[in-house]
């Protein structure tokens, strides 16, 4: 039995050196025990791997794919988890097709083992909470995180780049990261009791926090299933979300009852299914799950680099079988820490719009061209970026399988980017503004679409009249909807 002991946790370069020569040496997985240096069994000693090829070229390659799950999957908790990618390794010598058979155990374990790691990641840039210690110039900010999984080195560059001009240190019980201002350092994990427990700005957080919580768009389950309970803990805001959701029935009443009180039209009662659209139970059902598969699936994208500096996937949210699809371009700073899409500036311009329309927006669904935040650091601040046309492409096919899921008559595309994307072309916004486009026979999927502007861009007209008078235009525009649902309705 060859007895191999790795550096640390997270030694894929020692795991693979390891591997390459028991693969070359002909040793067979149930032969090799792996563990971690200072680990190993006392009483038995490790023994020597096979010597190395003395032809050079005695080597052999393996999918790229192979080693980017490996670089993941290494940093998994599993005590396993080395054992399964050597036998992974011994097997893809065999057959190099060996990871597209996805119902294979050990194909399916490793891609198990990748997702866990990956949504740990995600996690952590999620939940991070700084605390300021001292004061400006000498303040550092300093969170604590319990991973899941040895992720901390792994993830650390992000936190340098989103926050490259602060100090700051991120504290966990197996190693705690450090960031002066040039370069990262590790130093051994501490305990909680070591992390401060609050700062001077965290009433201000506070407050924030509770002043964008909406309660009529509480969603308890998915909530918890994005942000579970064993994080809350660490979390500022958590001693305010059971309070927040048990006051969300009272404050969706209040909010009701100080609406405008107009008579109703077929816009504000209940939709009836439309005749080219009847839909079941049954189709509900998979419709809700197409879209949670969908919403799954791309927060693991990683179809361009935007994926890299992005705290996560921003994904479409809405009634599955709406009759409207509004597309954005794609999430500003506030969504990207959210994870919902139009929830800052540009939303609540959004929202104020299609009331004045006369469209409640808990009946259309609202996604973006491009599900990940493009921006650039300025200090504290992260300038947003236009997406390219590569970027735009690479995320297409979200929009196109969002499209399919969700099926919706009307397609509202806002803003050059969103029209680019939804029109699968550069399109002018001014030559096409106001006017329903039918998409028959251009697309796998015929809707028919309506460009008009994003809201953002009325945010940033500096003249008040010009900002009133191109908000009246944007309204003028959501009107086209409303008549348009109100025409189906009638049908």
């Amino acid at each position: 039995m060859h007895l191999v002991a790795l550096d640390s946790d997270i030694d894929f370069a020692g795991w693979r050196a390891a591997a390459r020569r028991l693969a070359l040496g002909h040793v067979k997985p149930a032969e090799v025990s792996w563990t971690v240096r200072g680990d190993e069994p006392e009483l038995f000693a490790p023994a020597a791997l096979p010597p190395p090829p003395a032809v050079p070229e005695a080597s052999f390659n393996v999918p790229a794919k192979f080693v980017e799950l490996a670089q993941n999957v290494i940093l998994h908790s599993d005590p396993q988890r080395f054992a399964l990618l050597y036998r992974v390794l011994w097997r893809l010598r065999a057959n190099h097709e060996f990871l597209q058979l996805a119902s294979d155990p050990d194909v399916a374990q490793l891609s198990t083992l990748a997702r866990a790691v990956r949504r740990d990641c995600h996690k952590m840039k999620a939940f991070v909470r700084f605390r300021e210690i001292g004061r400006e110039p000498n303040n550092r900010f300093v969170a604590w995180f319990e991973p899941a999984h040895h992720i901390v080195e792994a993830t650390a560059p992000f936190f340098a780049r989103r926050f490259a001009d602060m100090a700051w240190s991120i504290l966990t019980p197996e190693v705690c990261a450090h960031w002066d201002g040039h370069s990262v350092m590790f130093t051994p994990g501490v305990s909680q009791a070591e992390a401060p427990s609050e700062d001077r700005l965290e009433e201000t957080w506070l407050t924030y926090y509770a002043s964008i919580f909406n309660p009529a768009r509480l969603k308890v389950k998915a909530m918890q299933a994005e942000m579970p309970k064993r994080y809350w803990r660490n979390l500022p805001e958590a001693a305010l979300i059971k309070p927040l959701i048990a006051q969300a029935g009272r404050a969706t009443g209040a909010m009701i009852d100080t609406a405008a009180t107009e008579p109703k039209t077929s816009m504000q009662r209940r939709e009836p299914p439309m005749k080219h659209r009847a839909t079941t139970d049954h189709d509900d059902n998979a419709g809700a799950a197409s879209l949670a598969a969908l919403r799954e699936q791309a927060a693991d994208c990683r179809a361009c680099p935007l994926w890299k500096d992005a705290t996560q996937t921003v994904f479409g949210e809405g009634p599955h079988h709406a009759s409207v699809m509004l597309v954005g371009e794609q999430p500003g700073d506030k969504e990207d820490l959210a994870g919902q899409p139009f929830v800052g500036p540009a939303g609540q311009m959004l929202d104020r719009a299609l009331r004045d329309a006369g469209i409640d927006r808990g009946k259309v669904y609202v996604t973006n061209a491009v599900k990940h935040f493009k921006f650039v650091p300025r200090g504290k601040i992260r300038l947003h970026q236009k997406p390219t046309t590569p970027e735009i492409r690479a995320c297409r096919p979200w929009y196109e399988r969002e499209l399919a899921a969700v099926r919706p008559a009307l397609v509202v595309a806002l803003g050059a980017t969103a029209a680019q994307s939804v029109l699968g072309k550069i399109t002018p916004i001014n030559k096409t503004r106001g006017r329903l486009i039918d998409t028959e026979g251009e697309a796998e999927h015929p809707v028919q679409v309506l460009v008009t502007v994003h809201p953002s861009y009325l945010l940033r007209l500096p003249d008040e009249d010009a900002k009133a008078r191109e908000y009246d235009r944007f309204v003028d525009d959501l009107k086209i909807v409303a008549k348009y649902l109100k025409r189906k309705d009638a049908a």
